[in-house]
């Protein structure tokens, strides 16, 4: 889970759909795993995916370096996904643990699926989306413009399309379509 505190709630809600099914690892980027918002606490945020998943959350470089090279993970699903997530994926900057445990899992060749959120999508995180959709073992929730008129360059992951996106990924393809019709004022 990364820092789109406005979309943890969602995110938690396929965790908990999703831990119906497979075990889950839990990450949590370094800011979402400290940042207090005015969505919640950090620690509330954290306890609950805890409680969840049965076991800690892991919030450090070390701890999910392993995941890919030992395979203790099938994939990695980002969810929420930030573009600063979004494009340090794209760029190779691995400087959290997040982009850590995607490193990690996509040179053992294990699928990440993004579920993105993010105001830039189309905007300056446009060219790193580009790049993704373009790259061997990244695969995408499908995608839509959330207000194409009030946020103009807004993508946000369907959310309801997660598990749907994860069963797609293990058997290596991308579900489809990527983008979907815009949601919100149409304006």
């Amino acid at each position: 889970m990364c820092g789109s505190f406005c979309t943890l709630e969602k995110g938690v809600a396929q965790l908990e759909r999703l831990g119906e099914r497979y075990e889950i690892l839990p990450v949590f980027s370094e800011n979402a795993y400290a940042t207090d918002t005015r969505f919640g606490r950090a620690r509330d945020w954290v306890a609950r995916v805890e409680g969840l998943c049965g076991r800690e959350a892991a919030h450090t470089i070390p701890q999910v370096e392993p995941w890919g090279p030992e395979r203790l993970v099938d994939a990695l699903v980002i969810c929420p996904c930030t573009g600063n997530t979004l494009s340090k994926l794209a760029w190779g900057i691995t400087d959290t643990a997040v982009t850590m445990a995607a490193k990690s899992c996509l040179r053992a060749r294990l699928p990440v699926v993004v579920c993105l959120a993010t105001n830039d999508a189309l905007g300056g995180s446009a060219q790193s989306l580009g790049r993704l959709l373009n790259t061997r073992g990244v695969f995408f929730v499908p995608l839509r413009q959330d207000d194409p008129q009030g946020k103009p360059t807004s993508l946000v992951g369907d959310f309801s399309l997660v598990g749907e996106a994860v069963e797609a990924a293990l058997e290596g393809r991308q579900l489809q379509p990527v983008f979907l019709p815009p949601s919100g004022p149409q304006g």
